[in-house]
């Protein structure tokens, strides 16, 4: 009788023990929901008074206005070469900031260009987070279908970001990938920022008019007849292209809904980031050689994939188109559209805060960096940048690109890679495709088209078809 007394005793005193346990771990639970419901929702701002909030944060009262589209407009952009500053100084992509000169690949590795990366982190781009929200990949379909004449499989993924942190904000991150459905084995894949089919509904709405698509395949079906894949993102999925929803997407979960500090990463970078995510992605599939996808993007997507390009790694190679200013185009070169527009309340939100006061205070010409180290952060890996003539793109300037490019050759010539070859800037329609940078300029307006088979024949070079 004792033993089952103590036996009894023993048993109540367990449970007590797992009671107790129990009701620890649902009050903590508790809390925690309570916590949650306790974290303010995200701060609503319009882009005019976030725009404000960082000029406030700078101690500037105003910056200088952006340059017109319109030649008649007394504010026209500039298209006189003579008047371009052309012949600005560019900051030195090999001198250190102490002034010695970087003379070996180490010394560029470890000491120059985190130099430049924390020019482009503090006064350019913003600092992406350190830790960021895990993002956990679905493949929600799988199909067989036919793009043109050859059979693929394409797959719709979607990325679920963790915000556990701050559920008041949900973001996902939508993704497709095309892959040859008789490859030998795992292919090369084409990755591009792709404009939102609605935002090009609302451009024709509004009267304007997008260049036509010239005739023949498509740019997916030339990457395809390589043997291929190819995968489209949509950046404003996970981080809309304006001011007022910096409180939200991928960087607002990041700041549970508060407004960006001065050195916060701009919507580039966010954008950025989401290919990387992607990319991440590509590494787990069977069907994708991750050690060779590739970023592509047009106009303001072209600046996205050199920001992309120039921070991971990882990615192969890149095909940047008009990417224009803030992105392959030199802030010095004042041709088309100058910095000061990016500065203004439509664009701002690609930048950092501190961008802001090259626009108010100072210039153009008191960046710490300028495009061509952007490029250069992209060495040793190939970069083709594109864009159209004057007439029809002159906004994007092909020559203040070409320029860039030109002056990151010598980051390349150090890795023990090649330049453009030239420093004369070439005829249109004249590929530049013998060096790791590479260039070309075409008369199809403001469009990445007439450009993708120069770029194809250049990628030949470095990404090959399983056989």
């Amino acid at each position: 009788m004792r033993l089952a007394e103590k036996g009894w005793t023993k048993l109540k005193a367990g449970n007590l023990v797992v009671l107790a346990v129990f009701v620890v771990l649902i009050g903590a639970a508790v809390l925690a929901v309570g916590a949650e419901l306790q974290q303010p929702p995200p701060v609503q701002l319009t882009s005019e008074q976030d725009h404000q909030r960082m000029l406030d944060l700078l101690h500037i009262s105003s910056i200088r206005r952006g340059a017109d589209g319109d030649p008649k407009s007394p504010h026209a952009a500039n298209y006189d070469e003579a008047k371009a500053n052309a012949d600005a100084k560019l900051p030195d992509p090999l001198i250190l900031n102490n002034g010695k000169p970087v003379t070996t690949a180490k010394m560029w590795w470890t000491k120059r260009r985190p130099e430049i990366v924390e020019y482009f982190d503090r006064e350019v781009l913003g600092r992406a987070p350190v830790h960021t929200p895990k993002v956990t990949w679905e493949v929600t379909s799988t199909k067989k279908e036919m793009n043109g004449d050859v059979p693929v499989i394409t797959k719709e993924i979607v990325g679920h970001v963790d915000n556990s942190a701050y559920p008041q904000i949900t973001v996902n991150i939508p993704l497709t990938l095309t892959v040859p459905a008789d490859a030998k084995g795992p292919v090369p894949v084409m990755t591009e920022f792709s404009f939102d089919p609605a935002f090009l509904a609302a451009l024709a709405k509004r009267g304007v008019k997008l260049p036509p698509t010239p005739p023949g395949p498509t740019w997916q079906q030339q990457v395809l007849a390589k043997g291929w894949g190819y995968a489209v993102l949509i950046p404003t999925t996970y981080q809309a292209d304006n001011g007022a929803d910096l409180t939200e997407g991928i960087i607002g979960l990041v700041n549970k809904g508060q407004p960006r500090k001065l050195d916060d990463w701009g919507t580039l970078r966010a954008w950025a980031w989401g290919a990387s995510r992607a990319l991440d992605y590509f590494e787990t599939d069977p069907s994708v050689n991750a050690k060779q996808v590739g970023i592509e993007g047009h106009s303001r997507y072209g600046k996205a994939a050199l920001v992309t390009m120039a921070y991971d790694q990882r990615f192969a190679i890149a095909y940047i188109s008009s990417s224009g200013e803030s992105g392959a185009k030199l802030y010095r070169h004042n041709f088309g559209e100058p910095l000061e527009n990016v500065a203004a309340t439509n664009e701002y939100h690609w930048m950092a805060g501190n961008f802001l006061k090259y626009a108010g205070p100072l210039t153009a010409n008191d960046l710490p960096v300028d495009a061509h180290e952007l490029i250069a952060l992209c060495a040793p890996r190939p970069v083709f940048i594109g864009g159209g003539a004057t007439d029809g793109d002159g906004w994007a300037d092909a020559k203040g690109m070409f320029l860039a490019a030109t002056a990151a050759g010598p980051v390349y010539r150090l890795l023990g890679k090649k330049d453009l070859g030239t420093t004369e800037f070439p005829p249109i329609e004249t590929p530049l495709i013998d060096g790791d940078i590479a260039f070309r300029q075409h008369s199809g307006g403001h469009t990445p088209a007439p450009n993708w088979p120069t770029f194809l024949t250049f990628a030949s070079h470095y990404f090959k078809t399983p056989q």
